[in-house]
């Protein structure tokens, strides 16, 4: 089976959700960002991958590895790209919170008094 990596930065990490008693899946949204037109793709974990997530933060850079499963049911055909491995990218800077305009601690405003 194929496998494929993809790099991109965090967009959306949801809590982890027990199926069955056997089963549980944690689903996050990773944002490819390219110049013109950029994608926001959907990723599963399943089982222990699903801790891989509790390292990582929403707009942080990362690289995913994962493989596209597909199934059938009831005549319907569906994809899931199933990640296997996500890893912080070394280096990569965490987003900095915005400053508010008009901060009393923006010393750069240009004030005529």
């Amino acid at each position: 089976m194929s496998e494929f990596k993809m790099r991109g930065v965090m967009k959306v990490i949801n809590d982890t959700v027990k199926i069955t008693d056997k089963f549980q899946k944690r689903e996050f949204v990773l944002n490819e960002p390219d110049e013109k037109y950029p994608q926001d793709i959907s990723f599963q974990l399943t089982q222990n991958n699903c801790e891989k997530l509790d390292q990582i933060a929403e707009g942080q850079e990362v690289e995913v590895c994962f493989r596209i499963r597909g199934r059938e049911y009831q005549g319907k055909y569906f994809n899931n790209l199933e990640a296997w491995r996500v890893e912080a990218i070394e280096g990569a800077k965490m987003p900095e919170p915005a400053i508010a305009v008009g901060d009393a601690n923006d010393t750069d405003a240009d004030l005529p008094f």
